[in-house]
């Protein structure tokens, strides 16, 4: 009997091949994808079975979608750095289509993430099911961490004002930049940490308390393009499109990420 996951392998590989060799053998190439965190979990897991089936190979290069950080997508590409595909924010990768570095009707929505809590592994874990009981978990904590990434603006600039809480959070939240939040939660930089969920399920040394209530819930969008300068524009459009197949979406799923299913 064939496994479950031997299965969906086979069926990865088949997807694949239908995408990309349909009409005629594809030359192999070397494809270069920016990718922020939110999606760099689930891509990490469907390189191996896309360059198996087509003999490309893929560099991932990682950054924040926003921020001006050297390490950042758009700063990346703002100093001349080449990529076949961008995968970030969906309105930080609108900003850049905007501004001329992403071809606009390359954009494809791939995946919504949410905003979780995590504690280092073995601290007690505070409870956040109810907005007071969030609130409390906060009030109560040393100290806090946030990404510079769409998470963590939102944390920063509107979650804390909806709760009524900036003025006393503020002194002792910081925004990590350039870095896992969970890396300094595991360390103990910072008492609670809060990123997208796909973004702190891989780290070792931390414990997920949850997402967010929905009452400050900020649901994020994923989406891929292809910059205006890649060097392989076609085959960036043939890898976005295995991204958002059938085939993929059970491994998207796996990594804390809510599939989109493109409108047909």
């Amino acid at each position: 009997m064939v496994s479950v996951d031997a299965a969906r392998r086979q069926a990865l590989g088949t997807c694949i091949v239908a995408l990309l060799f349909a009409a005629t053998a594809v030359q192999a190439t070397e494809l270069r994808v920016m990718s922020s965190g939110g999606l760099t979990a689930a891509f990490q897991a469907l390189i191996p079975a896309y360059e198996k089936a087509t003999g490309n190979k893929v560099e991932l290069v990682l950054g924040p979608s926003m921020g001006t950080a050297p390490e950042a997508i758009p700063t990346r590409l703002d100093r001349g750095e080449n990529a076949d595909v961008v995968l970030m924010v969906g309105s930080a990768l609108d900003d850049l289509a905007a501004k001329g570095k992403v071809v606009p009707d390359s954009r494809v929505a791939v995946a919504n993430s949410k905003i979780a809590m995590a504690v280092r592994a073995g601290a007690p874990k505070p409870e956040i099911k109810t907005l007071d009981a969030f609130k409390q978990a906060l009030i109560a904590a040393k100290s806090i961490a946030y990404s510079d990434s769409a998470s963590g603006v939102y944390i920063e600039r509107e979650m804390y004002k909806r709760l009524g809480l900036e003025d006393q959070l503020k002194g002792k939240s910081r925004m990590i930049v350039a870095e896992r939040v969970g890396n300094v939660v595991a360390r103990g930089d910072a008492e609670v940490g809060f990123q997208q969920v796909s973004e702190l399920l891989p780290i070792k040394g931390i414990a997920m308390v949850g997402e967010i209530p929905p009452e400050v819930q900020k649901v994020t969008m994923f989406s891929a393009g292809v910059p205006t300068s890649a060097n392989h524009p076609d085959e960036g459009r043939r890898l976005i499109a295995f991204l958002v197949s059938p085939q993929a979406r059970p491994t998207i799923a796996e990594s804390g990420l809510e599939p989109i299913v493109p409108a047909q």
